[in-house]
C-alpha cells in the first residue's frame, strides 16, 4: 500500500489481474480500505470432488466455501477464484462464495446407487473453519450428516473453531470416522500474524492439538508451506511441541507459487520483509528450477536443490526423534450403509 500502511488483517494487499479477464480495474488504496467482506451464496450441483491428482493421496474431497478469509498470501487456492471472475488477490479473501446447500448435496452423494464408501477430505482448496464458520456452520452440518450416515471424514484446518464441534467429533472418533489434521507452519506469534493474519494462533492450534487428543480425536500436523528464509529454522521446534501435545504424525510441503499467487506473494514479502525478500525469492528459485513455481507431479512436492534436501533431511531427523513408535490410525468404512441413522437425528 501507499506511503507503507498496510491493511490490517490481509494477506493479499492488492488484487491482481485475472487471467481469464481481457479488462480489469483496480480501485484506488484507499478504496481498499473501507470494503468489507462479502458473502454470495451459490447453488453448486455436487459438493463432492473426486481428487485425480497422481502425487496425492484422498480420493475425495469437498468444500463448504469458495474463497478463504484466513489471508495467507502464498495459498495455493487463489487461483480458483479466477473461474468465478474474481482476483486472486483482495477478492479471494473478501468475496466468499457459500454453499449452503451442501448438506443436502452430501446426503444425496451418500445415497448414490453403488457408492463404494471411502474417506472424504473436508477442505482441500480452501479452509473449512475459516472465521465464516461461526455463521454459517456448514461444515458442523456436513459433520452431522457424515454422523449420520456413518461415513469417514478427515478434516484440515488452520482454525482452533475445529473445537466447537467436539459434541460431533467424539461420537465420530468412537466409531473411526473422523481426523483432523491441523496446519501449523510457525510457532512464531510475529511470523505467524504477518503470514496467516486471520487464523487461530499457535499457541491456539497447540492447545487444539491437546484438546483433541484428550478426546481420543487422531490428530495429524501439516507443517506447511515451508519458507526457505522465512520458517525453515523451525521445523524440529514445530515437531517437538506438536510431539508433547499428542499429534500422532505430520506432514510437510516445501512453498510453491504458482501462476497467481506468485505476484500476491512477492507483493507481500516485500511489503513486511524487505530486508530479505529477494533472499528468500531466490531461496525458492533454487528449489525451482531457477522458478518460484513448480507444477509437474511428485517434483511439485519434492523440489530440488541443497535447500531443499537440507529441509528433507531435518524432518527426517525429527520424525526419528520426535515421532518414532507413533501411528496413525486409518480411518473405517465398515458402518456405512448408506441410509441414514434416524437416532443421530438429536443433533439437529
Amino acid at each position: 500500500m501507499q506511503n507503507g500502511n498496510f491493511i490490517k488483517g490481509q494477506g493479499a494487499q492488492r488484487n491482481v489481474i485475472n487471467r481469464f479477464e481481457r479488462y480489469t480495474y483496480e480501485p484506488e488504496d484507499e478504496d481498499f480500505e473501507t470494503v468489507k467482506t462479502s458473502f454470495t451464496e451459490v447453488f453448486p450441483k455436487t459438493i463432492v470432488n473426486q481428487v485425480k491428482s497422481e502425487d496425492l493421496p484422498m480420493e475425495y474431497s469437498m468444500n463448504p466455501y469458495q474463497g478463504c478469509e484466513h489471508g495467507c498470501s502464498y495459498c495455493f487456492a487463489r487461483p480458483t477464484h479466477e473461474y468465478w471472475g474474481y482476483s486472486a488477490g483482495i477478492d479471494f479473501e473478501r468475496k466468499i462464495m457459500v454453499k449452503k446447500n451442501a448438506p443436502e448435496l452430501l446426503e444425496k452423494f451418500f445415497q448414490k446407487r453403488g457408492y463404494k464408501p471411502a474417506s472424504i477430505l473436508l477442505s482441500g482448496n480452501t479452509d473449512c473453519y475459516q472465521p465464516a464458520e461461526r455463521q454459517f456452520e456448514i461444515t458442523r452440518k456436513l459433520l452431522q450428516v457424515c454422523l449420520e450416515y456413518r461415513h469417514p471424514v478427515n478434516i484440515l484446518t488452520k482454525n482452533a473453531l475445529v473445537l466447537r464441534d467436539l459434541d460431533i467429533l467424539k461420537p465420530m472418533a468412537e466409531q473411526n470416522l473422523v481426523s483432523v489434521s491441523l496446519s501449523i507452519p510457525t510457532i512464531n506469534e510475529d511470523l505467524r500474524r504477518k503470514m496467516e493474519p486471520r487464523t487461530s494462533s499457535a499457541p491456539n492450534k497447540l492447545k487444539a492439538v491437546e484438546i483433541l487428543t484428550e478426546h481420543k480425536i487422531p490428530v495429524h500436523v501439516m507443517v506447511a508451506p515451508i519458507i526457505p528464509g522465512l520458517n525453515s529454522d523451525e521445523p524440529l521446534t514445530i515437531l517437538k511441541a506438536i510431539s508433547e501435545a499428542g499429534a500422532l504424525s505430520f506432514g510437510y510441503t516445501l512453498v510453491r507459487l504458482n501462476d497467481t499467487v506468485e505476484p500476491v506473494f512477492v507483493n507481500w514479502i516485500e511489503m513486511h520483509f524487505p530486508d530479505r525478500a529477494q533472499k528468500v525469492l531466490n531461496l525458492i528459485r533454487s528449489m525451482r528450477g531457477g522458478k518460484l513455481g513448480d507444477k509437474r507431479y511428485f517434483e511439485r512436492q519434492r523440489g530440488e536443490g541443497n535447500i531443499a534436501e537440507m529441509i528433507h533431511n531435518t524432518f527426517k531427523i525429527g520424525r526419528k526423534k520426535y515421532f518414532e513408535g507413533k501411528e496413525f490410525p486409518k480411518l473405517s468404512t465398515a458402518n456405512f450403509t448408506g441410509t441414514k441413522d434416524q437416532q443421530l437425528r438429536l443433533f439437529d
